[in-house]
This record gives structure tokens, C-alpha cells and sequence, in this order.
């Protein structure tokens, strides 16, 4: 059975900050309004002395002498509360973002089971949102999708729920913001599910608002993060369960049902940007040397990330012989030996097609993801028309 908190003492709110003297005190009192338990995690705040702000309340401050990242003292949470008997670690921002009053939606859920994790769902009606949070949702939601199959709205946000018990069964490496991209992928893939409730969300004029996201270098982390994580589910190889659910059958079922398979993959990620990289995946794999074998890899990359393998499927016909296979055998062979190839006959490309693979692989390699990009962007642009011809009509 599984384990559930009986009462929100096992319930624990976890408060990591970084210079957010203004706004964490207020957070913090708001937060143990509605439980009984909150820690504040100081990640080398230099603005002021966290300890000292919470001198005689009821609240616990954990610290670390300099700033290690959002995920580390995340981790430094899960590692004090994994002793003290807790269910879940409720997390929320320093910055006054989230509203702790909120945690009242989350407490149904929480009651139910410890196998899930909560994320809040913001608000973006709210005034004053970044055109940088919208497009960094949007980009997260697609990239965890590509990695678990999972639809998700906000997976950026900072106000979650997680287990106590499987978050500290996980093997998880990310330690700044990239630690919130990481475990969703790896919570899904270990067998945990994921639940969202609406929150309300906050954001001062841009000229008021402190923050510690550095948008250039933690945007490289965070798809960094994204490339490993799409690397692994390249594997063909098991994730480790930490819970076991049920899913045996479906591909015998799906093979049973062709027409409603059909139309499964016509709609898998049919958004602009889905069909958009699944035309990009379609030209890549197309244009390498993959004799014979085009697609099934096509199909095999477009099954695992749950990309749109009717899309791909169609584009790679675009990369058949002759002139995308000559035309990477001819940079290639530049490549090698610094002048041109303009020797096209059927001896030198058919007959001596086998000396003619390293060609053919170098020049691959360097024209597949020019390609590809071309093709994304143009299926993004006619996909986005016909996108907003279809809404037209529609309200029309």
C-alpha cells in the first residue's frame, strides 16, 4: 500500500533563497500559516543574514556558506527531511512569485499517495509576465514531453510537491536550474506520475524584480540537460522502476487496432514546433548513410521521443537519391582531399559507392543538420499559418 501522510505534520514546506531579503520572511510565515514544518534553505545569500531573519520562529534555516545552485539546496532539503519521517517536500520561490496560500490546493492531492509529484500550474493572465517565462515554458513543456510523452503546462514552475521517499531514491546530477528539468523526466521514467493545480503567480515591473536566473548561462544548462536527457531515452535500455504500473499489452493492442494507431500517430505532437522537429528528425536521419535502414531509424527515434512519425516518414523521401547523397559525397570528398568532385559518372558514384561511404558520411554529418534546420523552420512557418487559418475559421 502506498504511504500517504496521514496528517500535513508529514507535509514539509522547503523555501530555497538567494538574496531575497525583502520577500523570503513573508514567504516563509505565509507558508507555515498552512503547515507545520517549513525550512528555509540559505544558498549563500550575501544580501543578509537569513538566520537572523528568522530569529525565534518556528522555522527551520539550513545553510550552505556559498551559493551552490536551486537544485543543490534542494537536495540539501531532501537529505535533512528524508530523516525526519516526511511524506512530501512542498517547494515554493523566495521571491514572492508564489503565493503561499495556494498550498491549500495542494493538500487534497497530497492526501492521496506519495507516488506523485504536484506541479502548479501559474497564471500567465497575471500583468507584468516575461516574454522570456512564456517562451521558457513552452520550450520546457516540449522538450519533457519529447522525453517522457508526458503533456504538462508549466514545468518551469518552482511551486511542486515531490515524494520524500522516491526523490531520494533518484539519481539526479543537476544542482542549479537544470534540477527541475531533470527530475521530472527521471521522476516519470522511474514510474512516478505527475498531477497540477492552478496557482496564482506574481511579477513586479521588470525595473523591482530580482532574480537569480542568469538567462545565458542557465539556459546553456538547462539544454545541456535537455540533450542528455534525449540522449538516454535514445537508449534502448530499461529505466529502473522505483513503481511498477501497469502498461503491458499496448503494443499488441495498437497492432490490433491499425486504423485508431493511424490516427495516434497523425495527432502525436502535431503542434507547429512538434511537426516542426519531427521534419527536422526525418531530414537528419534521411540524409545520413543509413543503407536500407532509413526507416526503421526513423521510426525507432520517432517512437522514442514521441515525436510525429508520419511527418518524419513523409520528409525523408526528399533526402532519396540522387542529389542529397551526391551532394554530401561531394563535401565530403572536399572535406578529404580540399578540391571539388566533379567527376559524376556512374562508375565513380554507383560502382565505387563503397569506397565512397567515409565521403559520404563526412559530407552527411556536416549537411544533415543544415537541412534539417531549413526544413524545421519551413514546416514551423506553414504549420503556424495553417495553425492560425484553422483558429481563424473557427471563430469565424
Amino acid at each position: 500500500m502506498p504511504k500517504t501522510p496521514n496528517d500535513i505534520s508529514r507535509i514539509w514546506a522547503v523555501i530555497p533563497v538567494f538574496n531575497n531579503k525583502d520577500t523570503v520572511v513573508d514567504v516563509a510565515r505565509q507558508a507555515r500559516h498552512w503547515l507545520e514544518h517549513v525550512v528555509v534553505v540559505d544558498d549563500g545569500s550575501t544580501d543578509t543574514d537569513v538566520e537572523k531573519l528568522f530569529s525565534g520562529a518556528d522555522i527551520t534555516v539550513l545553510k550552505h556558506e556559498r551559493n551552490l545552485g536551486k537544485g543543490a539546496a534542494l537536495c540539501t532539503a531532501l537529505n535533512y527531511l528524508h530523516g525526519k519521517d516526511a511524506v512530501y517536500m512542498l517547494t515554493l520561490d523566495a521571491d514572492g512569485q508564489h503565493d503561499p496560500n495556494d498550498i491549500e490546493h495542494f493538500l487534497p492531492l497530497l492526501q492521496e499517495d506519495d507516488g506523485t509529484i504536484i506541479l502548479g500550474v501559474r497564471d500567465f493572465n497575471a500583468p507584468n509576465v516575461p516574454k522570456s517565462s512564456r517562451f521558457g515554458r513552452a520550450f520546457s513543456n516540449f522538450w519533457l514531453h519529447l522525453e517522457t510523452g508526458q503533456m504538462v503546462e508549466d514545468s518551469q514552475s518552482g511551486f511542486r510537491a515531490y515524494p520524500v521517499n522516491y526523490l531520494a531514491q533518484m539519481k539526479l546530477e543537476g544542482r542549479r536550474y537544470d534540477f527541475e528539468v531533470e527530475v521530472l523526466t527521471r521522476a516519470v521514467w522511474s514510474g512516478l506520475t505527475l498531477k497540477q493545480v492552478p496557482i496564482r503567480v506574481f511579477y513586479p515591473p521588470a525595473e523591482l524584480r530580482v532574480s537569480s536566473f542568469r538567462p545565458v548561462l542557465d539556459n546553456v544548462r538547462i539544454s545541456l540537460m535537455h540533450m542528455r536527457l534525449v540522449g538516454r531515452r535514445l537508449i534502448p535500455w530499461p529505466h529502473p522502476k522505483l513503481i511498477k504500473r501497469g502498461r503491458a499489452g499496448n503494443a499488441i493492442n495498437s497492432l490490433m487496432h491499425p486504423i485508431a494507431l493511424l490516427k495516434r500517430l497523425l495527432r502525436e505532437n502535431a503542434t507547429p514546433l512538434g511537426l516542426a522537429v519531427s521534419a527536422g528528425v526525418g531530414i537528419f536521419m534521411g540524409t545520413l548513410p543509413l543503407i536500407f535502414m532509413h526507416i526503421l531509424a526513423i521510426a525507432y527515434v520517432t517512437a522514442r521521443l514521441h515525436l510525429n512519425a508520419v511527418m518524419a516518414l513523409a520528409v525523408q523521401n526528399l533526402c532519396m537519391p540522387p542529389f542529397v547523397p551526391l551532394a554530401c559525397i561531394g563535401v565530403g570528398h572536399f572535406v578529404l582531399y580540399r578540391q571539388g568532385f566533379d567527376d559524376v559518372t556512374w562508375r565513380t558514384v554507383v560502382l565505387e559507392l563503397p569506397d565512397r561511404l567515409l565521403e559520404w558520411l563526412i559530407g552527411s554529418l556536416i549537411l544533415a543538420p543544415v537541412l534539417a534546420s531549413v526544413m524545421g523552420v519551413i514546416v514551423f512557418i506553414f504549420a503556424r499559418l495553417f495553425q492560425r487559418m484553422s483558429m481563424g475559421q473557427t471563430n469565424g
